[in-house]
């Protein structure tokens, strides 16, 4: 069975960083897309950043580049979102997602959907003050 946990969330100023991590277990591939999504009260959830594991490619939404880095530990299984230069704006709760079965194009395309996905941590509050 797979398992996904998210951990690293907090509250920081404007300005500020902070590093979420997202540990997958359970898998049998080595190679997985690995998805961050945000989703803020009253708001649609959206796709911030992915990598597909075993891989340099990544995708970021437009709102986030250059401030937040996505990367992974294959040793530890685990993928990292570094999250700089914050803004009130990047406030939500954030999860990370897991799927063996999105092909690398789309995964590193942000050409997927929340739905695409099969695995789910349980979430990690960011929240950015002014």
């Amino acid at each position: 069975q797979v398992h996904v946990v998210e951990s690293g969330g907090g509250s920081v100023q404007a300005g500020g960083s902070l590093r979420l991590s997202c540990a997958a277990s359970g898998y049998t591939s080595t190679n997985y897309c690995v998805g961050w999504f945000r989703q803020a009260p009253g708001k649609e959830r959206e796709a911030v950043a992915s990598i597909y594991t075993g891989s340099t490619y990544t995708y970021y939404v437009a709102s986030v580049k250059n401030r937040f880095t996505i990367s992974e530990d294959n040793a530890k299984n685990t993928v990292y979102l570094q999250m700089n230069s914050l803004k009130p704006d990047d406030t939500a709760m954030y999860y990370c997602a897991a799927d063996p079965s999105i092909y690398w194009t789309y995964c590193t395309r942000g050409q997927f959907t929340g739905a695409n996905f099969g695995s789910w941590g349980q979430g990690t509050q960011v929240t950015v003050s002014s």
